[in-house]
């Protein structure tokens, strides 16, 4: 496994592997992996010849007052994690390599990044969709690789690369858990020890939201209400938000059909955690 840290260095392995005819399979992160990484890599390798995986933690998508100098970096740890998986290319550019000193230029992606994550985070998703675009520019992949934990982050990464005619293709793959259930994220080492029992609740409160909704209730307000209600009971968080969209344009939908997205956040302590299931009704 090769590690770079210059952009420059990184297009021309890239190119080296394209001339050979390989396929490039791209996993973006901002680090400390976990097993929700593993899992896209593990795809990546499958599905494609040469496998590159990006470390950047990313400041534009960060607010001020959020959580970018104590976001947990561990690159030792990522770089054997990434060679036991079979990683071709290790991309770790600073800050200056990615953002020029008169850096000015940002894709936004308009109305898929207002709701959900959108309303408390301002600018973070044009954040996201600029640093994206620089890494598929740099690594021209052919199939880039999300997870759902971050589904709309996924959605609107899917718009922008359909917009912008990207010769890329986006997957989704399924949220990978921890044993009782909580979604594998970075932002879990925030979390005390208490704080830790409780945040399977999420989950367990989507999971009931899957059983409403195959019992045939179709409100979306008496589904948020039983997540609200479930996530209250039982933890001492405070809640983001609840909320239920269609999957294609992220709206609110006071009816649940077709294929929605139900997603919630919750704050334990500095830690915001995010999770989701998505559903399709007929």
């Amino acid at each position: 496994m090769q590690t770079i840290k210059e952009i420059d260095k990184t297009k021309k392995e890239i190119q080296k592997a394209k001339l050979k005819g390989q396929s490039i399979g791209f996993v973006p992160t901002m680090g400390c992996l976990h097993e929700g990484h593993v899992s896209l890599i593990k795809k990546a390798r499958k599905d494609c010849d040469y496998v590159v995986v990006s470390i950047f933690v990313n400041p534009t998508q960060f607010s001020p007052g959020e959580d970018f100098e104590s976001y947990p970096r561990d690159l030792n740890r990522d770089s054997k994690a990434c060679r036991e998986q079979g990683v071709d290319l290790l991309f770790v550019p600073d800050e200056h390599e990615m953002y020029s000193e008169h850096f000015q230029t940002y894709i936004e992606v308009e109305n898929l990044t207002k709701p959900l994550c959108g309303i408390n985070r301002p600018g973070h998703f044009r954040g996201v969709t600029t640093v994206v675009t620089k890494l598929f520019n740099i690594v021209r992949p052919d199939i880039a690789y999300f997870g759902q934990k971050d589904a709309q982050q996924t959605r609107i990464i899917e718009r922008m690369v359909e917009d912008l005619n990207m010769d890329v293709k986006v997957k989704m793959l399924p949220v990978i858990r921890e044993g009782d259930g909580l979604a594998a994220s970075s932002r879990n080492t925030y979390l005390a020890p208490e704080e830790r029992k409780q945040a399977p609740f999420l989950y367990g409160s989507l999971q009931l939201a899957e059983k409403m909704v195959e019992s045939g209730e179709r409100s979306s307000s008496a589904v948020k209400e039983m997540i609200k209600k479930e996530i209250r009971q039982n933890t001492s968080s405070r809640i983001d938000y609840v909320e239920i969209v269609d999957w294609q344009d992220l709206k609110q939908t006071d009816k649940i059909k077709g294929k929605v997205l139900i997603a919630v956040a919750v704050w334990f302590g500095k830690a915001r955690l995010i999770d989701n299931t998505i559903i399709e009704v007929g």
